[in-house]
């Protein structure tokens, strides 16, 4: 197949998948990998699950797409399991992480505007993050290397110590109208934000009304143990950005809101075409089915202790293993190489993984995997090991 039509936006691997089955996926000359990247914690259920083949193949013959100037009864539902299971009140849907973020920093600034008129327009944002490359999601992401070539980015920007409550407070003033930050920074280097510096944010925000915005794109939906990232620490954000495992592997993205920040936005403010489509909020209803009703969450936290078990293991027997970190399904194998030549080691033997920084390796698995299919995973790491 000829691949020169493809912008050349990605560094790809040398294989082209046709075919997928839980955690195995077939490339075009039929070798099987085991895929513990899951399309970047996409896939929560694997490849082609049968809930979600079944649900797309009911909803495309009920009916695909109709306009948001009008309501459609899968959105209705979606949006209100979305609030029932978290804190929150009210939900606008999109197509990806990216534009989940997007809408997280119109409605900060719709809301410092209502709060502080036009000068309440400053957010914060975290060094090292990750948000997406869209203009504006790029220009709250700290790192240099994906902004470069693409200034003069969005202005009223700050940039913040990552887990540092004191550069936080310092950069805190009554302009800011927005803070966001990843509770576990993915493509930073599965770094997990401090309860310290989380609880110094929210007293921030409260003190001086600005948004409390976590970006759980790629931590959230189940990744953690939790339905919601947020849930594992002890205080609450007013907005939730969130994709990937949401639609199980079709595009979905949601921004999910507390009552007064939502309220910021009017009619006109903002919009998504395809945003909250029948067919996208259907497969989401399933997958909150699977995680929430049966089992699949509770399997999320079983298997995370059997596989940072394992994965500890290894630091102890191979000194090139500097530890073990992340929560839940969403871990990160620390090296004192450059995590790259694993990753590709691994593909060569048939397991996929993905980096996350320079020295971190990301390990994202279905959050239905077996025990079974940790031990294979951590039979091919050590095999990958031994060659380092």
């Amino acid at each position: 197949m000829k691949k020169e039509h493809i912008m050349n936006t990605y560094g790809r691997f040398d294989a082209t998948f046709v075919k997928g089955s839980g955690t195995k996926v077939y490339d075009a000359q039929g070798k099987v990998y085991l895929d513990f990247v899951s399309g970047v914690a996409v896939n929560c259920l694997g490849h082609s699950h049968p809930a979600i083949a079944k649900t797309l193949a009911d909803q495309s013959q009920t009916l695909i797409h109709v306009s948001n100037l009008y309501w459609n009864d899968k959105q209705l539902m979606l949006a209100e399991k979305l609030a029932a299971y978290s804190d929150h009140h009210q939900v606008f849907f999109s197509n990806s992480g990216s534009e989940a973020v997007e809408t997280g920093l119109k409605l900060a600034r719709k809301y410092g505007k209502i709060k502080g008129g036009s000068d309440k327009n400053v957010i914060l944002y975290m060094e090292n993050s990750f948000h997406g490359r869209t203009l504006g999601a790029l220009a709250v992401t700290g790192q240099e290397k994906y902004q470069k070539d693409f200034m003069p980015l969005m202005q009223g920007l700050k940039a913040v110590k990552f887990n540092d409550p004191d550069d936080l407070e310092k950069k805190m003033d009554d302009t800011v109208c927005g803070v966001i930050l990843e509770p576990i920074q993915g493509e930073g280097g599965i770094i997990t934000v401090s309860p310290e510096f989380l609880q110094k944010a929210r007293n921030l925000c409260d003190q001086y009304q600005a948004l409390l915005i976590f970006d759980e794109v790629q931590c959230g939906i189940g990744r953690t143990g939790k339905l919601f990232a947020y849930e594992n620490f002890t205080i609450q954000p007013d907005v939730i950005c969130m994709a990937k495992g949401l639609g199980g592997g079709f595009p979905i993205g949601a921004t999910l809101a507390k009552k007064e920040a939502a309220q910021a936005f009017v009619p006109g403010d903002h919009g998504c075409t395809f945003g909250g489509n029948p067919l996208a909020c259907a497969v989401a209803l399933t997958v909150l089915e699977e995680l929430m009703e049966k089992g699949v969450l509770e399997n999320t936290k079983q298997q995370s202790v059997y596989i940072m078990d394992q994965l500890s293991k290894l630091q102890n027997k191979y000194p090139v293993v500097q530890g073990v970190q992340g929560m839940g399904l969403m871990l990160g194998l620390g090296l004192n190489i450059e995590g790259k030549h694993l990753v590709q080691k691994c593909f060569e033997k048939g397991l996929l993984l993905v980096g996350a920084g320079e020295k971190v390796v990301r390990i994202l698995p279905p959050l239905n995997v077996t025990q079974g299919e940790i031990d294979k995973a951590i039979a091919i790491i050590e095999a990958a090991l031994k060659e380092l």
